[in-house]
């Protein structure tokens, strides 16, 4: 390993249109969040949204790939996993504040009544440090109780440890033969269950470790085998072609269609995602849609539960709903823009800076 030096720390150029795809999922999850809250599965028209984690899945491999795959091995493994906490933890930490606040002060209810104050605040650990901790039933056990979309974090988090430790080593041909493995895998655990959500709770804790190893090592892959698909197909028509899977009918054949657009459309679509052309007109939008994705997925679920609790109590009409679903949504995209702005970016930039400073120094 070389000497660590601000250098090798330096950010690499973005795919900016990958970017663009990337909020448009994120705002695909919040969606998605909102609905089932309302409807079940074959009612809700975006039932599939939550295939969205794992197109963030396959991307961050893809991503991970481009941009450490050449200097991991110079700045080692400790130094990655300063770097990807840096990037990650501060909105875990706040998603995790955001979380407790809406638990403690829902105006809508909940039954905090439940809840002593020492296994509160043991939750609320938990979600900071991202140790899973399914235990509050009102909330489906969910692994993280004041901040559900977290669970993929936790296995993003596994997924970059592992990577650091024996991926970025391996030869393209055992890399191969993992993500095949990772595949059948993943068809198994997605016929036993009948679909292929799980992850996100204590009951289907391990569901989430043959999502998160087939669609990481797919875009690794795809990165590794410079499987990158020159075409002039924009933004536009990408995020189209993204979207289609989140509404496709929600049935009982997706055991079966739920696998096919993991395991083939969405490395599809980082491969033509990477080689797209961007208009310059759209290079804006997908800068700020890139983002905000982040923000917009770990600062959300506040609202959801909040939203939960009034739509039992209430009950609204469906123009209502429609309405507080459409205007929710805005203000969250709002919210997390004032979260990248004066929060994360900052945040972000100070860690950074001092990690820099004290290489020079």
């Amino acid at each position: 390993m070389e000497k660590l030096t601000p250098s090798i720390l330096k950010t690499k150029q973005h795919f900016e249109i990958l970017d663009g795809l990337r909020g448009l999922a994120a705002l695909a999850v919040v969606a998605f969040h909102f609905m089932e809250m309302v409807y079940l599965p074959p009612q809700n028209f975006l039932a599939h949204g939550f295939l969205a984690v794992d197109f963030f899945f396959c991307l961050s491999g893809f991503v991970i790939g481009y941009a450490y795959d050449d200097r991991i091995g110079k700045m080692g493994a400790i130094a990655f996993f300063k770097s990807r906490a840096i990037r990650l933890h501060p909105l875990v930490i706040l998603g995790s504040v955001l979380g407790l606040l809406s638990f403690l002060f829902d105006p809508f209810g909940g039954h905090l009544e439940l809840y002593s104050a020492g296994k509160i605040m043991l939750v609320f650990i938990s979600s900071v440090l991202l140790i899973p901790y399914p235990v509050v039933a009102d909330r489906a056990f969910n692994l993280f109780s004041f901040n559900a979309p977290a669970w993929s974090l936790f296995w993003e988090y596994v997924a970059n440890i592992v990577y650091a430790l024996v991926l970025y080593r391996l030869a393209r041909r055992w890399l191969l033969v993992l993500t095949i493995v990772s595949a059948v895998a993943l068809c198994l655990v997605t016929y036993r269950a009948g679909n292929i959500m799980g992850g996100w709770g204590g009951p289907n804790f391990w569901d989430g470790s043959a999502r998160i190893s087939y669609s990481f090592l797919a875009g690794l892959l795809v990165y590794r085998s410079k499987w990158i698909i020159k075409s002039n197909l924009g933004f536009g028509v990408l995020s189209i072609l993204l979207a289609l899977p989140f509404v496709m009918p929600f049935n009982n054949l997706v055991w079966i269609t739920e696998p096919l657009v993991v395991l083939f459309y969405f490395p599809l679509i980082v491969a033509l995602g990477a080689g797209a052309t961007l208009s310059p007109g759209l290079k804006t939008l997908c800068n700020f849609s890139g983002n905000i994705s982040y923000p917009l997925y770990m600062t959300h679920y506040a609202v959801i539960w909040m939203f939960g609790n009034y739509y039992s109590s209430h009950k609204p009409g469906t123009s209502q709903l429609a309405l507080i679903i459409i205007a929710g949504i805005i203000v969250l995209v709002g919210v997390a823009w004032l979260v990248m702005v004066f929060y994360d970016t900052p945040v972000r930039r100070y860690l950074t800076e001092r990690r820099k400073r004290a290489l020079r120094n």
